[in-house]
């Protein structure tokens, strides 16, 4: 983690994470040398965990417990869009998620502010048997 304050970040990009990016998990090792800033978080989606290993989050009114990560500056999206498989010049059927910026709250309910997050439409994660993660959580256990 680099040592430097948010404060000192002009550009600051937010990025709400649920599944393999959240810290202690698989993923993380891709942005953890950019990260600033990470703090426990929930978004209001539905969770779900897929057959081949990782989670999936669509649009939805439950809660979905994660990690609120912060980077000094937009380069990690492209990092990240290239595990979540998201090309901004592609339709949203050809991708596997879409990055979207959505409203993220502290686990106790008070607005934290916006973040991306990458979310898969409810008919791709039907095509791919997503089981809904009816707590909210994902773990690389689940």
């Amino acid at each position: 983690m680099l040592n430097k304050s948010k404060t000192e970040f002009k550009n600051v990009i937010n990025v709400f994470v649920y599944g393999t990016l959240k810290p202690g998990e698989s993923n993380y090792y891709l942005c953890e040398n950019y990260v600033i800033a990470a703090k426990q978080a929930v978004a209001r989606g539905k969770l779900f965990h897929l057959p081949e290993g990782y989670p999936a989050m669509t649009p939805g009114d439950d809660q979905v417990h994660g990690y609120l990560l912060s980077f000094p500056d937009s380069q990690v999206l492209r990092i990240l869009d290239e595990l979540e498989d998201y090309h901004p010049n592609k339709s949203g059927s050809e991708n596997l998620y879409q990055r979207e910026y959505i409203e993220i709250f502290q686990p106790t309910g008070e607005f934290l502010g916006w973040a991306w997050v990458y979310l898969m439409t409810p008919e791709k994660v039907d095509q791919l048997s997503g089981i809904p993660q009816l707590n909210g959580c994902w773990t690389g256990d689940s």
